[in-house]
């Protein structure tokens, strides 16, 4: 899944040339390559969750293309571990930069789908084989999110906040799973004791305060990645009482996500405004970055010179990405009977808007919620 294209479809991907050269930054952030991981790892609930429904064919072949899609990301890079956000015009050219947001919907789309018993014997092997993997290098990084020189690594899953706590016992708790092996479940259980923070919590303790917005007034769009590993804690885990703290977190997610339902009321399905198609105007500010810091401070001014001539970009990010994340948040807690009360405000958002007019993808999320809304309305 790319980011957004233009009304016919079509899209300008990097060049391998622009991609080792970091253009428009070394990050590949505004750029239609930006989020693979990410999007179509969290894709893969919509995915799923629409076979179970349908049980057809076609249904399974978009959930297993979904699947190739994340083991080739994780198959370009010479650095163990990484997994690039997406791939140039060659099929294998990457930025040299993932993060923690990219890396943790990678896990849960593979998860998913070996979850709903769609893969094939060999697929499995390929699956865990690639899950072992990344998995094993991130832990030899304590952690850290493998990247490539001169970046080496970004982002982590060690921190003591809701966008690392999830990531880190979700990791270690399918681990277990798929391998068996006792030293991931040794992890995890050491993992949900230990305490950090300002405020001394567990990582369990993280999880059960649930999402919190603390770099921005709403960021459902980026913490849903970690909703949506407690909501497969809250699946795996076996423990009563470790298990209600998970059932308690996704419930405390799902009642701040209801605040950003709203802004899609505020998405005018009538609005012309431009979007710029030609990315590439940002590279005018490029300079070369050796530092993840420099790689940032330059995406950041690129993205205030682009919103000047593309303001539809902060409409449809704003007032689309963010509502439509939130509505799958919303779906994510267990609680039928709540769910049930809150479908109409989650449907209101998902028959808001024009999807053929749209750039951007960031409304995939509505599939997702709409499946999750359809299961409980079945009963399952």
């Amino acid at each position: 899944m790319i980011d957004f294209a233009a009304m016919d479809g079509s899209v300008s991907l990097p060049t391998p040339e622009e991609c080792r050269a970091g253009k428009p930054n070394a990050l590949g952030w505004w750029s239609p390559i930006e989020n693979g991981p990410m999007f179509n790892g969290l894709y893969m609930d919509a995915a799923v969750n629409r076979w179970r429904h349908t049980r057809a064919d076609a249904d399974a072949a978009k959930a297993r293309r979904l699947i190739e899609g994340l083991l080739l990301l994780a198959s370009v890079s010479e650095v163990r571990g990484m997994v690039a956000r997406g791939v140039s015009t060659d099929g294998k050219a990457h930025y040299p930069m993932g993060s923690n947001d990219q890396m943790s919907p990678w896990f849960l789309g593979l998860w998913r789908y070996l979850d709903a018993g769609l893969a094939t014997p060999t697929e499995r092997a390929r699956i865990t084989a690639k899950l072992v993997e990344v998995a094993d290098a991130i832990v030899k990084l304590n952690w850290a999110i493998p990247a490539e020189p001169p970046f080496n690594k970004r982002g982590s899953f060690a921190g003591f906040e809701f966008d690392s706590a999830p990531r880190l016992l979700f990791v270690c708790k399918l681990m277990h799973a798929l391998t068996g092996d006792a030293q991931w479940d040794t992890r995890y259980r050491t993992a949900l004791a230990e305490t950090g923070g300002p405020d001394k919590l567990t990582r369990l303790q993280i999880c059960e305060h649930g999402m919190v917005f603390h770099y921005a007034r709403y960021h459902s769009w980026t913490s849903c990645t970690c909703v949506g590993a407690v909501r497969a804690l809250w699946e795996m885990e076996k423990d009563a009482a470790t298990r209600a703290a998970y059932a308690r977190g996704l419930q405390a997610s799902a009642d701040l996500a209801l605040k950003s339902l709203p802004l899609a009321e505020r998405f005018d399905n009538a609005d012309t405004s431009r979007f710029e198609m030609n990315w590439r105007v940002m590279n005018a500010l490029w300079k070369p970055q050796q530092t993840e810091k420099e790689a940032q401070d330059l995406a950041h001014a690129q993205l205030r010179e682009f919103l000047k001539v593309a303001p539809r970009r902060a409409k449809e990010t704003e007032f689309i990405r963010e509502p439509t994340a939130a509505a799958w948040v919303v779906t994510l807690a267990p609680d039928a009977t709540v769910l049930k009360q809150r479908a109409p405000a989650v449907e209101r958002v998902i028959a808001h808007y024009d999807y053929a007019k749209l750039y951007y993808s960031q409304f995939f999320w509505v599939e997702a919620a709409w499946w999750r809304l359809t299961n409980v309305a079945k009963g399952q």
